[in-house]
C-alpha cells in the first residue's frame, strides 16, 4: 500500500465530517460565532502539534508568510462555507465546494509545471461541468 493512502483516507473522513457538522452548528449559532469556535478548536489542535515539535517549529522567511496566508484563506473559505450552509442544502454546497481541486490542479499545471494527463484533463472538464450542473 502506498505510504500516502492511509493519511489521505483519514483526511477524506475528517473533511467529510468537517463539511457536514457545520450544517448542524449553524442551526444553533450564527456563522461568525461558529467560525470563532472552529478557530479556537484549530488553535488548540495547533498547540498539540507545537508541543509535538517541542515548541520549536521550523522557520523560513518564505514559508512563514505563505503558511499564514494559507491559514487566512482557509479560515475565510470556512466562513464563506458556513454562510452557505446556513442558507442552503449541505448536500449540494459540500459537493460544489469539494470541487476545489479542479482549481488546484489548474494552478499546479500553470505555475508549477506539474503534468496533467489527458485523462486528468477530462476529469477537470467533468468537474467544471459538475459545477454547472450543481448550481444550475
Amino acid at each position: 500500500m502506498s505510504s500516502w493512502l492511509f493519511p489521505a483516507f483519514i483526511a477524506f473522513v475528517l473533511w467529510g465530517l468537517w463539511a457536514f457538522v457545520p450544517k448542524i452548528t449553524v442551526q444553533y449559532v450564527d456563522p461568525r460565532s461558529a467560525l470563532f469556535f472552529q478557530a479556537l478548536g484549530a488553535f488548540l489542535f495547533g498547540l498539540v502539534v507545537l508541543a509535538s515539535l517541542e515548541f520549536r517549529p521550523m522557520l523560513h522567511e518564505r514559508a512563514l508568510p505563505l503558511a499564514m496566508i494559507t491559514g487566512v484563506m482557509g479560515v475565510a473559505g470556512g466562513l464563506a462555507y458556513l454562510y452557505a450552509v446556513a442558507r442552503g442544502p449541505v448536500s449540494l454546497i459540500s459537493g460544489l465546494t469539494a470541487l476545489y481541486p479542479v482549481l488546484t490542479v489548474l494552478l499546479a499545471n500553470l505555475f508549477l509545471g506539474e503534468a496533467v494527463s489527458p485523462r486528468q484533463w477530462l476529469g477537470i472538464i467533468l468537474g467544471l461541468f459538475a459545477i454547472v450542473l450543481v448550481i444550475g
